[in-house]
């Protein structure tokens, strides 16, 4: 198995408890990976009335950075752009209140931790 498919399983399995963790804290996915020509979203959900774009970062650990501080204000523009490519595409969500949230997963996969923070950027 390659590195490649390697790091495609570890998001995949990020992804999948993200929204396992996002889902017992009674948030409502409705999307999983957004894909337009500005990027990707990881996770599109409903919290009550808001929408919250939701970005999925895993780590085995926090050496260096953590998943959170990886998402650099490069990062927060494509989400931001791709935010509004689904929101021009899903008029029915058009009126709701937004929030861009990061999912930080860190550890091993059978004792991860997962560090949720709501309304990480505007």
């Amino acid at each position: 198995m390659t590195v490649r498919a390697n790091t495609r399983q570890r998001g995949a399995w990020a992804e999948d408890h993200a929204c396992d963790y996002l889902a017992r804290r009674g948030l409502e996915v409705l999307v999983r990976n957004y894909r337009c020509r500005h990027g990707e979203i990881d996770l599109v959900l409903r919290d009550a009335d808001a929408l919250v774009f939701t970005e999925v970062r895993y780590r085995a650990n926090r050496e260096w950075v953590s998943g959170a501080q990886s998402v650099d204000a490069a990062k927060q523009r494509r989400l931001l752009a791709s935010a509004e490519h689904f929101l021009q595409r899903h008029r029915e969500h058009a009126r709701r209140a937004c929030r861009f949230d990061v999912v930080d997963i860190c550890g091993p996969q059978h004792a991860p931790q997962v560090d949720w923070i709501q309304d990480a950027f505007q």
